[in-house]
């Protein structure tokens, strides 16, 4: 299923969504509201090739962790601990996916759409 991932009291999140022009067969998923699964966290990571791609490194909650010691099974464990460690938005669109909230990242969805 394509959808956007995204956090719905966000203002980056609301604003790159007013930016650019989503298709309306995407489903917009509030990750507060309706978490990642771990399955489908494990799904996109065989897409990026590691969970810590998908890792907010600016999140508060990682504020007093060393991030470059955290093992790709810790951040799996952190991911699925609580939707404040994922990066967002992201765009998941006919098996790829945009992550963050880059200007490269939101102009490819831009180009995509």
């Amino acid at each position: 299923m394509n959808q956007f991932i995204y956090l719905s009291t966000c203002n980056t999140c609301k604003s790159i969504l007013k930016e650019v022009n989503l298709p309306k067969d995407i489903t917009l998923r509030d990750i507060k509201k309706n978490p990642l699964k771990p399955n489908e966290l494990k799904s996109f990571k065989n897409i990026t090739g590691t969970f810590r791609s998908l890792l907010n490194n600016r999140a508060q909650k990682l504020k007093n962790i060393d991030k470059s010691i955290l093992s790709e099974e810790k951040i799996f464990s952190l991911l699925n601990e609580h939707y404040t460690y994922l990066k967002r938005p992201i765009l998941y669109f006919n098996g790829q996916l945009f992550i963050g909230n880059s200007k490269k990242n939101i102009e490819e969805i831009k180009n995509n759409f």
